[in-house]
């Protein structure tokens, strides 16, 4: 796990140069050529919560209206959505579950435009899908997905705004931005803030974590780090979902770890954070500026569409370091497998 997590900035490097970024962009092209009317996402575990920042970026940078299927729909209950006009996106590392390949190959039937995003490009699931784009993140060792995590979250973003651009091609002054995005999450990872921060949760009963926007995705992939590598329960809301009840729960043995940037979505986490405050929860902040009451996890300020990239580098290295804080084997999480199969 302590690899995976330290690749990703060659990750990032490596999904932005020439080859692959030129594939995204002919990807991104077709696309916007064919004027999707709607966009479905698919995906599980830890891909749904790339899926779901894709949702975000869909709705919020092209306008056009996203969501997550169901699989189950398609796989138990035999449903055939009419999906003509929509783009169907499949979101896998491994590429190798039956019923998201299913729910393309069905989506594809009923005349949408289907996409997959593997790590894996001769899976099943790119072998159904119209469209395909190649992670490049390399073989990840630990069953806890990190590197190809962040890898869909950087392929979904050029995605999205190769298709804004409408022939693919990010514009200059968003390719520089991204290209800043190596040397930042280098720094990120040689804080050691998260290792320092690991004892103080050793014997913790749960924890709460929340965001609101592009960073209630990651909210909830750190949740579910926490909970496969030190079996740790963790309850993911968004910031306004946690004030519509579960914020009862939450007191000074619950801590809670808040995902605040610096555009809309941190903003609107100023409503939350004081009521945290009056309910004196130990509260960890991932952002770029001091929360009055909290311990801060430092990332750099950058756009919010960003954020999700380096946000989750902390979290991750959290995870890692809990887990042996708490006696446990981050690289083989009890009962868990590198691909899961359902249908």
């Amino acid at each position: 796990m302590v690899a995976d997590i330290d690749e990703q900035p060659a990750g990032y490097a490596r999904l932005l140069s020439t080859e692959h970024a030129g594939e995204i962009a002919r990807v991104a092209a077709v696309i916007a050529d064919r004027r999707p009317r709607h966009v479905v996402f698919t995906a599980r575990g830890t891909s749904d919560h790339a899926a779901l920042y894709g949702a975000y970026l869909t709705e919020i940078r092209l306008g056009l209206p996203a969501g997550l299927a169901s699989p189950s729909a398609v796989t138990v209950y035999g449903a055939r959505p009419d999906l003509s006009g929509a783009l169907v996106v499949g979101v896998s590392q491994s590429g190798g579950s039956p019923d998201l390949t299913e729910v393309l190959r069905a989506a594809r039937v009923s005349g949408a435009l289907t996409l997959a995003v593997t790590n894996a490009p001769d899976s099943p699931l790119a072998g159904v899908a119209e469209l395909s784009v190649d992670l490049a993140a390399g073989r990840e060792r630990a069953v806890a997905a990190t590197k190809t995590y962040t890898a869909e979250l950087l392929a979904l973003l050029m995605l999205v705004e190769g298709i804004r651009a409408g022939d693919g091609v990010l514009p200059a002054d968003e390719r520089a931005a991204l290209d800043a995005l190596p040397e930042l999450a280098t720094r990120i990872l040689a804080d050691e803030t998260p290792t320092q921060l690991a004892p103080r949760y050793r014997f913790a009963a749960q924890l709460v974590t929340t965001g609101r926007g592009y960073a209630y995705p990651t909210a909830r992939e750190a949740a579910l780090k926490l909970m496969e590598t030190s079996y740790l329960p963790t309850l993911a809301f968004s910031g306004a979902d946690l004030l519509h009840g579960p914020l009862a729960m939450t007191d000074p043995d619950v801590p809670v770890l808040a995902v605040v940037g610096s555009g809309p979505g941190g903003r609107s986490m100023g409503e939350v954070l004081p009521r945290l405050g009056e309910r004196r929860a130990d509260v960890v902040v991932v952002g770029s500026a001091d929360v009055s009451g909290a311990t801060r996890m430092a990332v750099p300020e950058v756009d919010e569409r960003y954020a999700p990239l380096l946000d989750i580098l902390p979290l991750q290295r959290l995870a890692l370091a809990l887990a042996l804080a708490r006696g446990e084997d981050p690289d083989a999480p009890r009962g868990l497998r590198k691909v899961t199969t359902t249908m």
